[in-house]
């Protein structure tokens, strides 16, 4: 199987999301994320984003249209999406987003 590199992108927010208390912010989750993912996956590059749902960048419609569904669907945020494909929301699971990798070439050590 060929090695794809893929962006995983994090939309959540400031605030914590109201049905995920006790759980850690949409940054801390990301950087937990980020961590995990490498460690898993050494020296196999993949790019992660953070996309605040309230301040979107404007300049990329396809996050923009994301993160306002994440708020008109009243998603559990975080929300981890891996090409198009929505892989957790509020409290994403490491062994279903390492699934997703592999599908793309990625190789756990």
């Amino acid at each position: 199987m060929t090695f794809t590199e893929v962006e995983i992108i994090l939309y959540g927010a400031e605030q914590l999301c109201p049905s995920c208390l006790n759980l850690p912010s949409s940054k801390e989750t990301f950087e937990w994320l980020e961590a995990a993912i490498a460690r898993k996956f050494p020296e196999q590059p993949f790019k992660m984003s953070y996309v605040d749902i309230h301040l979107p960048p404007e300049k990329d419609s396809e996050k923009v249209q994301f993160a306002k569904r994440v708020i008109d669907e009243d998603m559990f945020y975080p929300v981890v999406v891996i090409k198009e494909k929505v892989v957790g929301e509020g409290n994403p699971r490491l062994k279903t987003i390492f699934s997703e990798l592999e599908k793309y070439g990625y190789k756990a050590v």
